[in-house]
């Protein structure tokens, strides 16, 4: 799988007002929550791309008050799950 990397201008991460080593990381998650929340990549792509878990992104998207869509193939592997723990 490829990688893109993009350039992001110094004027632009110190108007950010974050430090400079938390830049790409920041725009990761800005990036991963905003494809999310338009429906262009599924709640497993979105955590990899923050390198989140997924209990961790999910409270990143509550404390977002971005509503996580959540269908009936999610429900069924979380039903299996508890299924299988039992």
């Amino acid at each position: 799988m490829g990688k893109i990397i993009v350039e992001i201008p110094e004027d632009i991460v110190s108007r950010m007002k974050i430090p400079y080593r938390e830049a790409a990381e920041r725009v990761q998650r800005e990036l991963a929550l905003r494809l999310y929340e338009r429906g262009l990549i599924t709640f497993g792509m979105a955590r990899k791309l923050t390198g989140m878990t997924r209990w961790e992104f999910d409270d990143l998207l509550g404390e977002q008050n971005i509503v996580r869509s959540y269908d009936v193939e999610e429900f069924q592997k979380d039903l299996k799950n508890i299924e299988e723990l039992q």
